[in-house]
């Protein structure tokens, strides 16, 4: 497990789910602005429509079954309006970060299962890691004190007189 990989991948995941949430926020203020201004060109048209419509069907059919027709008329439209506006966002740019997204996420995760092996393996035999960091400065100390013996020659015994 390399540290640099997991940051690399986690800047990857972080940079892919920025770009596909500004593409849906995008596409999302794109819809709901168009569906305002459609409402509002909507609203209008409706009222000049529905008003010359309801005179002409007046004089055809009762009051209340002219308000009615034209109420239903009314609901197919803005069904219609609402169906065009909230269609799902296509394309490449979202189909991009989507497959870098997953990617980045399955680099992560075999990251964690590396992690997990090592710490899973570190657990169970605690000698075994613990070993190699104590052998080192162990070997270390056994050379320097080998050494030391060797240079350092024996000191003569001094000649004792007898008083």
């Amino acid at each position: 497990m390399n540290s640099e990989n997991v940051v690399r991948h986690l800047r990857a995941l972080w940079r892919t789910d920025r770009i596909i949430a500004e593409i849906r926020m995008r596409h999302m203020l794109v819809g709901l602005g168009l569906r305002a201004f459609a409402a509002l060109i909507a609203a209008f048209g409706l009222l000049m429509l529905e008003l010359s419509a309801y005179f002409a069907l007046v004089q055809i059919w009762s009051a209340i079954s002219a308000a009615a027709i034209l109420g239903v008329a009314n609901f197919v439209i803005a069904a219609i309006l609402f169906v065009v506006g909230g269609r799902p966002p296509a394309g490449r740019e979202l189909e991009l970060a989507t497959e870098i997204h997953g990617s980045a996420v399955e680099a992560l995760q075999n990251e964690a299962r590396a992690l997990q092996s090592q710490f899973n393996g570190m657990v169970q035999h605690p000698l075994n890691s613990a070993l190699p960091m104590l052998l080192v400065p162990l070997i270390t100390i056994i050379i320097k004190s080998l050494r030391k013996s060797k240079a350092t020659p024996p000191a003569p015994k001094a000649a004792v007189e007898p008083s």
